[in-house]
């Protein structure tokens, strides 16, 4: 597998704005909610920040005058601005998490169904944990930071401003005091919030490659006891958990000097609202009761700072996740209909099937030409071959020789470089590719299962398909006795990939799912080269009785089972060197004769 280098972390911080704008395709539906959001934590903020208002008028008034007067409306309104602060509480974040799900789920809709639409060439040049960390991590980032970390902005940062709005009505001096160590407690909490999120990006990255091997330990158990490596798996995921605790360790040291920094800076402001605020009390320029509204602020402004902080260079780190995301969202697919053909066709979410022609099974290239989309060497050059309908062609070489390729262009996994592939005389771009892929059926060498029962797998192949119908098929290829030894049937598990049956069983299933289709076109890439002797003569047998009347394209490792083929195309180094009968490559001596003649002797010399 080819895989591409990723994205330079570093490089994509630095783009400006956070990266928000890309998002607003996906939150312009929910911006009425989002609104409702921020004004509702904007007006719990403002709550928060006058609260002290009331102790001071308790301590002015009730306690300074000694006097009871108005007490029970004044618990009265306490109690009402409570009830109607906690009900705002309720809906705010009854809002974030609905604007949390509700993005996630868009985003994760986009970016999984346009991962539909990409051809193979994007498979074959990133991993599948890349794509799976943009399409459940990021979207997840994403949404998280479009609701709960966007309300932790403005509920900061009103309350911020709030607080600081009533310090200099009430009071001048003292509010000038704690506003000229403000500046000083943000550049200090902006230094240690760097640090801090540089060591939590080496933690996480860490953490992958922690996660990463203890996949491998687990999947990869039979190689490992067949190697008899379980010493080095066991010290190298040891040396990782080290790692991990020390870099943990140094995170948690530097975290915990960071509190204490803040919790001292605290105490400071603090002592100095005292200090100051006692002189103004004991000259009797200042009440008891505006003191204590002082001290609260004093201990309490330092955390929502803190906050905006945390959130600012949050969102400043989730730019990355932004910038993957809406890379994948923007990649464009090698293979693509037109707008002229999804106009007449559909697309493949969308199929305008009441045009779909009848596909007859012709196939012809045309003067073609093909490399990779990430190679530099031509694959195939200035290739001419016409399969008339009903034609079984074989394709033969050894691995890694490139027989996949022409499958490939014939079932429009890849286009041509140069060149066409005809379908039923007409180029297969000039139709949609879901009206070519529905009248193709694709049997692996290594067969792939869907989680679910076998009712359900074989109905991949034909959605409204009856019992009766899916019988049928499992009977052309003799998987009806396996479906039988099963405990319940067409409704019987498969399993996770199909994990709960043998290769073989595997193979007879997708194979009956690809009858099941009735294809035009069959395509069988070494359908029988993972599987034993016994299950290889029953399918081959079924492969005899499906291809009649359907073109074929056989890739065959035995090529004891293509000697009937009608055409065999002998396939070295990405080019096909040689084409014809079996009697006539047999003929010609050449490098199909030495390959046939090499598995005759390695077949016969194993029986001895």
């Amino acid at each position: 597998m080819r895989v591409k280098a990723m994205p330079n972390d570093e490089k994509i911080l630095k783009l400006p704005f956070f990266g928000i704008p890309r998002l607003f395709p996906y939150i312009k539906k929910y911006r009425v909610r989002i609104m409702v959001m921020v004004l509702l934590g904007g007006a719990s903020s403002a709550i928060d920040a006058f609260y002290p208002l009331f102790n001071r008028y308790a301590l002015d008034h009730y306690i300074g005058e000694r006097t009871m007067e108005g007490i029970g409306l004044f618990i009265a309104l306490y109690l009402a601005v409570i009830v109607f602060q906690a009900s705002i509480n309720y809906y705010s974040a009854f809002s974030c998490g609905r604007v949390e799900m509700s993005v996630n789920k868009d985003l994760r809709d986009a970016a999984f169904g346009h991962l539909q639409t990409l051809s193979f060439s994007y498979y074959n040049q990133n991993s599948v944990g890349y794509i799976h960390a943009r399409v459940m991590s990021d979207t997840g980032l994403i949404g998280e930071s479009v609701s709960w970390r966007l309300m932790n902005l403005v509920w900061s940062g009103a309350y911020v401003i709030g607080v600081l709005a009533v310090m200099l009505v009430i009071n001048v001096r003292l509010a000038f005091y704690i506003l000229l160590l403000l500046p000083a407690a943000v550049l200090l909490m902006t230094y240690f919030q760097k640090k801090l999120v540089l060591y939590n990006r080496k933690i996480r990255e860490i953490n992958s490659q922690i996660t990463g091997s203890y996949n491998e330990g687990i999947t990869g158990i039979r190689t490992i006891k067949v190697l008899n490596i379980e010493e080095k798996m066991n010290r190298d995921f040891r040396g990782e958990t080290l790692n991990m605790k020390r870099t943990s360790i140094r995170e948690a040291h530097f975290r915990a000097f960071f509190i204490s920094t803040v919790t001292m800076m605290s105490a400071v402001v603090l002592s100095l609202v005292l200090w100051q605020g006692g002189k103004l009390t004991r000259e009797g320029l200042m009440q008891i009761g505006t003191l204590s509204v002082f001290m609260s602020y004093a201990i309490e402004l330092l955390e929502p700072v803190q906050g905006i902080i945390e959130t600012l260079s949050a969102l400043a780190g989730i730019q990355v996740n932004i910038e993957r995301l809406t890379r994948l969202l923007n990649e464009e697919s090698d293979v693509a209909d037109s707008p002229e053909v999804i106009e007449k066709y559909g697309d493949m979410f969308h199929p305008r099937k009441e045009n779909w022609e009848e596909l007859k099974g012709d196939v012809e290239f045309e003067d073609v030409s093909f490399r990779y989309p990430d190679g530099d060497e031509y694959v195939l050059e200035h290739f001419n071959l016409k399969v008339p309908r009903g034609t079984n062609v074989a394709i033969v070489g050894e691995t890694g020789a490139g027989k996949s390729t022409l499958v490939n262009l014939v079932c429009r996994f890849f286009e041509p470089t140069m060149g066409r592939v005809l379908i039923d005389g007409r180029d297969a771009r000039e139709r949609s590719q879901l009206w070519l892929h529905s009248n193709i059926g694709y049997v692996l060498q290594s067969p792939h299962l869907f989680s679910g029962s076998v009712r359900d797998n074989l109905r991949y192949g034909k959605p409204d398909a009856t019992d009766e119908e899916i019988m049928e098929a499992l009977k052309v290829v003799s998987a009806d006795q396996v479906v039988a030894g099963m405990d319940k049937g067409l409704d019987s598990d498969v399993g996770e990939g199909g994990s709960l049956l043998s290769t073989g069983e595997k193979q007879l299933l997708s194979f009956a799912r690809a009858v099941l289709a009735d294809p035009r076109i069959l395509v069988l890439d070494e359908a029988t080269s993972s599987i034993d002797t016994v299950t290889e003569k029953i399918i081959q047998s079924a492969i005899d009785k499906v291809i009649k009347g359907r073109t074929s394209f056989v890739i065959a490792h035995r090529l004891s089972t293509i000697v009937d083929a009608d055409v065999i195309l002998v396939v070295k180094g990405g080019q096909i060197i040689d084409r014809g009968t079996h009697r006539e490559l047999m003929k010609k001596r050449g490098y199909y004769y030495d390959l046939y003649t090499r598995q005759y002797e390695e077949l016969l010399w194993g029986q001895q």
